[in-house]
């Protein structure tokens, strides 16, 4: 699932070319992109409508467009929101796997256009093209109080703008008894991590997935702090991970991948202790970890309330 790297790669690429566009047609073409709502409602909310900014929060890309409404989009497992730049050739319909999308390129790439579920032409002549192979992707469109509303029952800390503290991880994770790698999975607590990036902020951090959330002391979590800001930083400076469906705005891989510390690194060497890379299921999830340098916390012992003095 692309996660906040990819989402905000996306996010880059796509603000300087589509701010200041008007979205002049949009044709859902699979109505599960806008479950429950029906495609037609959404699509007359967003048509004729000129963007304003392009936002992410969490792993959500947010289109925010004038009237103050907004656009919300989720990529899910395997969606991709691609850029067509005016005048690429033939019709949307018409197009092989095979076509490129966007200007050059770092790899080859398959935008796999016979997964189109959603396209929205703007008043150049460019299209943005949401793919989707598995369909589990989702769009909303949002008006006024209920942009603020939807984000915040939904999404906690922003890792990146500065409000993701040691104080703060500690808080979050006070009385916790799920996994870290859980609990760095839940987007109520940090937003925008996923399982790549759990796993290599929980390296870096030398803290065992399995350890509970709520055994860290405040040393811990400035570590993991660090690490999780670190990690992002370093993915997005690769243009995120392309280790299944992702693409950019492009179409282009990132390459991230080939920069993992532990992630889909089992029974190869540890980069800082050379022990063997392990991986165990959390949360139905493929967690990997280093045994010999991520130290497994104990839980720690709940205060007891002190006893009332008999009168």
């Amino acid at each position: 699932m692309p996660e906040l790297p990819e989402v905000e790669t996306i996010r880059r690429q796509l603000e300087p070319e589509v701010v200041g566009r008007r979205i002049v047609e949009v044709e859902v073409l699979d109505e599960r992109w806008t479950r429950p709502e029906r495609p037609g409602k959404l699509e007359r909310a967003v048509a004729g409508r000129k963007i304003e900014a392009v936002d992410r929060r969490g792993k959500y890309l947010i289109l925010r467009l004038e009237g103050d409404r907004a656009l919300v989009m989720h990529l899910r497992m395997t969606g991709n929101l691609l850029l067509r730049e005016a005048g690429a050739g033939e019709a949307v319909a018409d197009l092989m796997e095979t076509d490129r999308l966007g200007g050059p390129r770092l790899y080859e790439s398959t935008p796999q256009l016979r997964f189109l579920r959603a396209r929205m032409v703007l008043d150049d002549g460019s299209e943005l093209l949401f793919t989707d192979a598995r369909r589990f992707g989702h769009a909303i469109a949002l008006v006024g109080a209920e942009i603020h509303a939807y984000f915040a029952e939904r999404l906690g800390i922003e890792p990146l703008d500065g409000g993701l503290t040691p104080e703060g991880i500690l808080e979050l994770a006070e009385g916790r008894r799920a996994p870290l790698k859980s609990f760095l999975l839940s987007q109520r607590g940090i937003a925008g991590i996923g399982n790549i990036y759990a796993d290599e902020a929980l390296w870096r951090a030398r803290l065992h997935p399995l350890s509970p959330a709520g055994s860290m002391k405040l040393e811990h979590c400035e570590d993991l702090a660090e690490a999780i800001v670190e990690t992002l930083e370093v993915a997005l400076a690769n243009g995120g991970s392309s280790i299944d469906d992702y693409r950019d705005a492009r179409g282009e891989m990132g390459s991230m991948q080939d920069e993992f510390l532990v992630h889909t690194r089992e029974g190869e060497g540890c980069f800082r202790c050379g022990e063997v890379i392990r991986r165990v299921l959390v949360a139905g999830r493929s967690t990997y970890f280093c045994p010999g340098c991520q130290r497994r916390l104990r839980r720690r012992p709940r205060r007891r309330a002190k006893a009332r003095t008999a009168r």
